[in-house]
């Protein structure tokens, strides 16, 4: 074995340290930065994740996409596994309340209170270092499982990454929290990550049979598979995997995907037609997510965070929002709400996926059928603020009026956004990224990631999804004046910025090239 083969195989293992000391930090800072306040950590997130990615190809240290740091770039394409996660505590929460069930508060685990750095006790600390090396080990013994990614830099190493995340997430728990039972909390953690596994195997089958006859993307069947799941495990007391995955795993994606993003931001303003596409991502998140605040506040007579931050949560697939709910940062009711809304819509993502992938196939919008949906949820959206106007404060009204909403508004956002955006001169690829990025939709990123539009649109995905995240200081600072102000959201601003939205997509579509 020559000297240069031998620094090869051992820069693995750095990389595999170097991107822990990276992205970890990066969330520690930001849930630091917010430490005392009601704000959520991943708005600060996307400011480092951004800055990072920017400086190390400004430095010289990486190129635009980090390839000189690869584990990085795995790590940002993990999305599906953090999301399985929540689509079983969904479907846990579907088969409670269809069947009127209520069981005891969960107890298994009583969190430490100390604080290891501030804004982070160790139970979260554990919680964090632990999703880190799940993300790898569940995506590398998949790889190797499935074959995939074998044109990779990493191939013929997802075996050792496999085998450092497995084995480094099985041991890490947090020995000062109080376990009513240690060791089946620790193969409880064991069970959660051979359930993974066994999804995103038989999710990627499944999405390889019906190829031919419709190209739904892996996210789609790993949806039902474990919100099927979780419905009959509804009795299920989540072990460490879960809770970690849970508490840190979209975070951990997207500090990931936002320094990725970051590297691409001098390249990506280059190419023709970018500034169309950024401009409707920016000013479309303002529209999208304030505008779905007006009508549950003025329409829905919702206003109260445990209603809006999981009602737009669903209603756009919102990546941020998503994980600050999963994380206990908008509050108990809207953790427990989060999951649930956010599988709603997914169910209609049969008709999101198949429309696109026709679509994606002719080359163009197919708008008959853009528009038949768009008007389907607008339906089912006045249905659903008529039920949130009946609640007056009912838990399950409430619930009920919310699933309604997630997947009226989400079929609306984005069938009407695409067929707003068919007026301009975007192709079918770009259309689909800006209509992801401004509803930080983590379906479409993922759909689009794994390849559905092309190469060019998987490249450029973690840029234009990240973009618009320059917005959540204003999405993320109003929650937190709400949760400020007894869960109450100060109307007048979320209208005004709605309308600021409406006037800047007007401007994007119409206006920009």
């Amino acid at each position: 074995m020559d000297v240069l083969d031998l620094v090869i195989k051992h820069q693995v293992l750095n990389q595999f340290w170097l991107t822990l000391l990276l992205v970890i930090p990066m969330v520690l800072i930001a849930r630091t930065v917010v430490a005392g306040t009601r704000y959520s950590p991943i708005l600060i997130i996307v400011v480092f994740g951004l800055a990072m990615g920017y400086v190390l190809v400004r430095s010289g240290v990486a190129t635009p996409g980090l390839a000189e740091f690869p584990i990085v770039d795995l790590i940002s394409k993990v999305t599906l596994v953090a999301l399985i996660v929540s689509f079983f505590v969904g479907g846990q929460e579907l088969r409670k309340i269809s069947a009127g069930k209520k069981l005891d508060s969960d107890d298994f685990v009583i969190p430490s209170t100390a604080e290891v750095v501030l804004g982070t006790n160790s139970t979260q600390m554990f919680f964090l270092i632990r999703t880190y090396f799940l993300l790898l080990g569940i995506e590398g013994i998949s790889r190797v499982i499935l074959g995939t990614g074998a044109a990779e830099s990493l191939a013929k190493y997802y075996i050792l990454i496999a085998y450092l995340g497995l084995v480094g997430s099985i041991i890490l728990i947090d020995p000062k929290a109080t376990v009513k039972n240690k060791p089946l909390y620790i193969r409880k953690g064991v069970y959660e990550i051979t359930a993974i596994i066994i999804i995103l195997f038989f999710s990627y089958h499944i999405a390889l049979w019906v190829k031919p006859l419709i190209a739904l993307p892996q996210i789609f069947f790993a949806m039902i598979l474990s919100a099927s799941l979780g419905a009959i495990l509804y009795k299920w007391s989540a072990g460490p995997s879960v809770r970690a995955l849970l508490f840190a795993g979209i975070p951990v994606v997207l500090a990931a995907n936002f320094m990725v993003g970051g590297s691409r931001i001098a390249e990506a303003f280059k190419l023709t037609g970018m500034n169309a596409v950024l401009s409707y991502g920016f000013f479309g998140q303002l529209f999208w997510m304030f505008g779905g605040l007006t009508l549950l506040i003025l329409l829905g007579s919702a206003n109260h965070v445990r209603n809006l931050a999981p009602g737009m949560a669903g209603a756009l697939s919102h990546s941020g929002l998503t994980g600050a709910c999963t994380a206990g940062d908008l509050g108990e009711k809207a953790a427990s709400r989060a999951p649930i809304m956010i599988n709603i819509p997914f169910f209609g993502h049969v008709f999101v996926f198949s429309i696109l992938a026709v679509s994606a196939q002719r080359g163009t919008l197919v708008v008959s059928w853009a528009l038949m949906i768009a008007v389907i949820g607008l339906i089912l959206t006045i249905i659903s603020l008529r039920t949130l106007r009946k609640a007056k404060g009912d838990d399950a009204l409430e619930v009920k009026g919310l699933m309604q909403f997630s997947m009226g508004w989400q079929l609306t956002a984005v069938f009407a956004g695409l067929l707003l955006i068919n007026f301009s001169d975007m192709s079918i690829g770009y259309a689909v990224m800006s209509q992801s990025s401004a509803l930080s939709h983590f379906g479409l990123f993922a759909a689009i990631q794994g390849g559905m539009f092309g190469a060019t649109e998987a490249n450029l995905i973690p840029f234009i999804f990240a973009m618009p995240f320059l917005v959540h200081p204003l999405v993320f600072g109003m929650f937190g004046k709400a949760m400020e102000n007894e869960g109450k959201m100060p109307v007048k601003v979320v209208y005004t910025l709605a309308l600021i939205g409406l006037i800047g997509v007007i401007y994007a579509i119409f206006f920009t090239s």
